[in-house]
């Protein structure tokens, strides 16, 4: 997929004042500081779409950008820590829920993870919800720059064998990126591409 056009449309913290266009969502996810508004900008190819910080939890509304005029990347708030108060991580905590349950138009999340550290727990759990609520999801591995392919490989099996024995029947589908490298791009955008092109053919939308 080639990126022609990627526009911010519009912040908000309402579910019910997201965008009404019928196009495909694709919300990106992780944990603060894993990494997030760099691959939104390495899969964009614009520098400044999304807003980086080295402050964790900088992203505090869900963002809609609109990609190509046909889909919707959408820049969600960090889980985890972030130096926001006690209340305002608790409201956004809750429009994130309320997002991944209500949106209709979301037809996958990608959940982003840091590929240098060993299974996080809090990550491990926000995976089990997707699953417990049924929402359609894709691992990418975050920051593969910096670490060896040898221990890249082994960081992923490690995940596989913790979702394995957490009652998971297979790994879910999974891209290793490099925001830096630009590793993983191509793979991420074929695979919304294939996507959005199964959505368009059956009407979906």
């Amino acid at each position: 997929m080639k990126i022609n056009s990627a526009e911010f449309i519009i912040s908000n913290s309402d579910v019910s004042k997201c965008p009404k266009d019928p196009l495909p969502e694709y919300a990106f996810i992780g944990r603060s500081n894993v990494g997030k508004s760099s691959l939104i900008n390495m899969l964009t190819n614009y520098k400044n779409l999304a807003k980086t910080s080295g402050k964790p939890g900088k992203t505090q509304l869900i963002n809609h950008f609109k990609i190509n005029l046909n889909w919707f990347l959408v820049d969600l708030p960090g889980y985890g820590y972030a130096r926001v108060s006690k209340k305002t991580k608790e409201v956004f905590q809750q429009f994130i829920t309320d997002y991944f349950e209500k949106r209709e138009q979301l037809v996958c999340a990608f959940v982003l993870i840091d590929i240098r550290l060993e299974a996080q727990k809090i990550d491990l759990e926000f995976i089990n919800y997707l699953g417990e609520t049924e929402v359609p999801f894709c691992i990418i591995f975050t920051k593969a720059d910096k670490i060896s392919k040898t221990k890249i490989d082994s960081h992923v099996t490690a995940y596989r064998k913790e979702l394995l024995s957490n009652n998971w029947e297979e790994m879910p589908q999974h891209f290793v990126t490099s925001a830096l490298e630009s590793t993983g791009r191509e793979k991420v955008l074929e695979f919304i591409d294939g996507v959005n092109n199964e959505i368009f053919k059956n009407n979906s939308f």
